[in-house]
C-alpha cells in the first residue's frame, strides 16, 4: 500500500505526530517530461501534474494536514471561502473525517463542476454577493460564530501540506530546477513552495508565478481573485528568489491552455495554463531546467472547452 503524503513526508509535518491521518491517497503526482514543448522553447521543461490529486488539484496536499489536525483539535466543522477547488478539497476531506464542510462562494464566480463535487459529498454551500475577499470575510465570520476550523491557506497546516509538492521535484530531479512558474492567485502555492524548496534543499529556484491581468473576470477561475491574500510572502519569495510575478492576458492564457493539451496531451484547467504562458512570455533562459505547476484538471471546467471551441 503506497503510504500518505503524511505518512511519506512525517519527518517535515511535526504537527501529524500521533495525529490520525485523513487521506484519500494525495500527493506523489508525476513529474511529466514536455519534450514537444522543451523544444518549442528551448528549455528542459517539467510538467508537475497536480491535477492527479484526489479531487483533481493541488489542494488535496494542504487539505489532508488541515482537515486531520481540526478533526484530532476536535472540531466540529470546517469552513472555507473558495472558488472551487478548495471547496472540492474541503468537502471530500471532511466528509472523510466525518464533520461538516461549509463552503463560501462569491455568487456566480465558482466552476459548476466544482460545486457538484462539493454537493455530491454533502458540503453546504452559502453564496454571497461580491468577490473572493467577501467570502473569505463571510467565512470568519461563520468560523467563529460556529466555532469551526478555517481551512484556506491562511491556516497554516494548509502551506504545510502543500510545501510537499516542492520535495517531490527535489527528489525527481535530484535538485532544485532552475526555475519553477505556477498560476498566482491567493498567492498560497507559491508561498509553499517558495518554503518546501528552502525546507528540502536549502534555496530557491527562480520563482515567476503567473497571475491574469484581469484578475476580477478572468476566465481562468480559479485565479479570480482581486486581493491576494498572501501578497507580501508572494514579494518576499520573488526578492529572495530573483524571480518575478508576471502579469498575462486572456489571450496569453487561452493560447497556452492550447498549447499544453494539445502538443503535450495534458489537460488542464485554463489557469493551470498560466504557468505556461508566462514560459511563452521568455521569462526562462535557453537551456535551463524549468518546471511548471498545472495545478488541476480539466474536468474542473469542461464549460471552458465549449467556450474555447465556440
Amino acid at each position: 500500500m503506497r503510504p500518505s503524503l503524511a505518512e511519506r513526508w512525517a519527518d517535515h509535518l511535526p504537527q501529524l505526530a500521533g495525529v490520525p491521518i485523513v487521506t484519500l491517497g494525495e500527493g506523489s503526482t508525476p513529474l511529466l517530461a514536455a519534450p514537444r514543448l522543451s523544444e518549442r522553447l528551448g528549455l528542459e521543461l517539467w510538467l508537475k501534474w497536480e491535477g492527479s490529486n484526489p479531487t483533481g488539484s493541488f489542494k488535496d496536499r494542504g487539505m489532508t494536514v488541515a482537515v486531520s489536525r481540526a478533526r484530532a483539535d476536535g472540531a466540529s466543522g470546517v469552513v472555507c471561502a473558495s472558488t472551487g477547488n478548495t471547496a472540492a478539497s474541503a468537502a471530500a476531506y471532511a466528509a472523510r473525517a466525518g464533520i461538516q464542510a461549509t463552503i463560501v462562494v462569491a455568487k456566480g464566480a465558482a466552476a459548476s463542476s466544482k460545486l457538484a463535487q462539493v454537493l455530491a459529498v454533502g458540503a453546504r454551500v452559502v453564496e454571497v454577493p461580491g468577490t473572493f475577499s467577501d467570502a473569505y470575510d463571510a467565512s470568519l465570520e461563520l468560523a467563529e460564530r460556529e466555532g469551526w476550523v478555517v481551512v484556506n491557506s491562511t491556516n497554516d497546516h494548509r502551506i504545510a501540506g502543500q510545501m510537499t509538492a516542492a520535495f517531490e521535484i527535489v527528489e525527481e530531479l535530484g535538485g532544485l530546477p532552475d526555475v519553477l512558474t505556477l498560476p498566482y492567485g491567493g498567492g498560497g502555492n507559491t508561498k509553499a513552495y517558495a518554503r518546501g524548496f528552502v525546507e528540502i534543499a536549502g534555496g530557491l529556484p527562480r520563482l515567476h508565478p503567473a497571475q491574469a491581468e484581469r484578475r476580477a473576470d478572468t476566465a481562468a477561475s480559479a485565479i479570480r481573485i482581486v486581493e491576494p491574500i498572501h501578497r507580501p510572502e508572494v514579494e518576499e519569495a520573488m526578492a529572495r528568489s530573483g524571480g518575478s510575478v508576471v502579469t498575462v492576458s486572456e489571450d496569453e492564457i487561452a493560447g497556452a491552455w492550447r498549447a499544453v493539451r494539445l502538443e503535450e496531451g495534458v489537460f488542464c484547467e485554463p489557469a493551470s495554463a498560466a504557468g505556461i504562458a508566462a514560459l511563452l512570455r521568455g521569462v526562462a533562459s535557453p537551456g535551463e531546467r524549468v518546471v511548471c505547476v498545472l495545478t488541476g484538471h480539466g474536468l474542473k471546467d469542461p464549460a471552458a472547452v465549449e467556450r474555447a471551441a465556440a
